[in-house]
């Protein structure tokens, strides 16, 4: 993970199964990265349907620069970014008063070899769900845009569905 590297497939399937396996699991569920691969998509496909893929297309400057600036705090799990959601107090959780730190995966040389993965191993997804399933993409090209906005163009897209 600190080199920007995907947690092996077996694990990451066998701790999916037994999530959506869960009753809360049962109406309906967002995967939000996964599958990462097509060796994935095809575990997956194995016990669950996958009823649509949702795409985020956004440059690589702004998701280098958001997560880049992200903080968590290591009491609670409270989630910051310096620049969009700052603490009251510099490196200290308003909810907990826990430090905050930068995950080792948010620093701008492991956000950019994440993104190489992600084109080598992800990308190829969207050839596999093409015919499949719905594939909705969804654009952000402006750093501030609220992910509120987001979440809406997503849900949108999602009632089309029913």
């Amino acid at each position: 993970m600190k080199k920007g590297a995907l947690v092996p497939d077996e694990i990451v399937v066998r701790l999916l199964k037994k999530k959506l396996d869960e009753p809360n699991s049962r109406t309906g569920f967002i995967l939000d990265g996964y599958p990462r691969t097509i060796e994935q998509a095809k575990a997956l496909a194995k016990f669950k349907r996958i009823d649509a893929v949702i795409r985020l297309i956004v440059p690589e400057w702004i998701i280098v620069e958001r997560l880049s600036n992200r903080r968590i705090c290591r009491c609670c799990g409270e989630v910051y970014n310096l620049r969009y959601l700052k603490p009251k107090k510099e490196k200290v959780c308003d909810k907990c008063g826990g430090h905050l730190y930068q995950r080792e995966d948010d620093k701008p040389e492991v956000i950019k070899e994440r993104l190489k993965v992600y084109a080598k191993q992800t990308q190829p997804l969207i050839n596999y769900y093409q015919g499949k399933v719905p594939i909705f993409n969804i654009e952000n090209n402006q750093i501030d845009t609220p992910v509120e906005v987001i979440i809406d163009k997503i849900k949108e897209e999602l009632r089309k569905l029913k």
